[in-house]
């Protein structure tokens, strides 16, 4: 999960979006994503990873520990951003164990001491964009009650709902929406997710603001909403 210190969201703002509603946004998309990021891992991606092993073993090979132990760090934040793509439980699942399989197949080609989850990121988006190329048409969670579930408020006296930064979310252009979920949620730097979506820093930095901004629209945020919110200058901290 990203440190709630994050700056990202606080940077490339369109005049007019006032700071308050940035950093405003930037907690409520971290505490969206908290629950899915400390959920237990399912015992289908453990098991997975288990029969990867003995099959490796079998053929009198290990996996590197760090490997192992930085993939198994990452699952929870692998569900989380599959699910921001897909919108669907089962195929966001389905997605984080096409990663495992093709991480574990090619972990000789990631380079040890460069970010392991900006990697397995990576992978999970191309799986994703390769299968939407195949479909016809996308599968819907029809009521999103699975996925609803998934984001549960961590305070339900917080002024944003976090159903409606879902409904939010989910209006964004997908190239907006992973950018702001990477950088806001994820807390990766703004260098790592243009690796991942193979485009210029500048392009993502783009991608960020707007997606941002237009959030903000749809949630009918303006500074006047902010400064009388006791709880929200309580989650952002004396001074922020």
């Amino acid at each position: 999960m990203a440190s709630t210190d994050n700056p990202n969201l606080s940077l490339e703002a369109k005049p007019g979006l006032p700071p308050t509603v940035q950093r405003h946004l930037g907690h409520q998309l971290r505490a969206a994503y908290a629950p899915l990021e400390t959920a237990a891992t399912p015992d289908v991606f453990l098991a997975l990873i288990e029969r990867l092993e003995a099959a490796l073993a079998a053929q009198g090979r290990a996996v590197e520990p760090e490997f192992r132990e930085g993939m198994l760090a990452a699952l929870s934040s692998l569900r989380a951003f599959a699910l921001s793509l897909t919108n669907n439980a089962a195929r966001a699942d389905d997605l984080v164990q096409d990663t495992i399989l093709r991480a574990w197949q090619n972990q000789h080609r990631f380079q040890p001491g460069t970010n392991l989850n900006a990697w397995l990121f990576t992978i999970l988006r191309n799986a994703f964009y390769s299968e939407q190329r195949k479909r016809m048409r996308e599968v819907q969670d029809e009521d999103g009650s699975y996925a609803a579930r998934l984001f549960t408020a961590p305070d339900q006296g917080h002024r944003l709902d976090v159903q409606d930064l879902r409904a939010g979310l989910a209006k964004l252009p997908p190239d907006q929406r992973e950018a702001l979920i990477l950088v806001g949620a994820e807390g990766l730097s703004y260098e790592e997710v243009a690796g991942i979506c193979g485009v210029a820093i500048g392009t993502i930095k783009s991608r960020v603001n707007r997606a941002r901004n237009r959030l903000a629209e749809l949630l009918g945020y303006g500074d006047d909403d902010l400064t009388g919110d006791r709880m929200m200058q309580s989650a952002m901290g004396e001074g922020v």
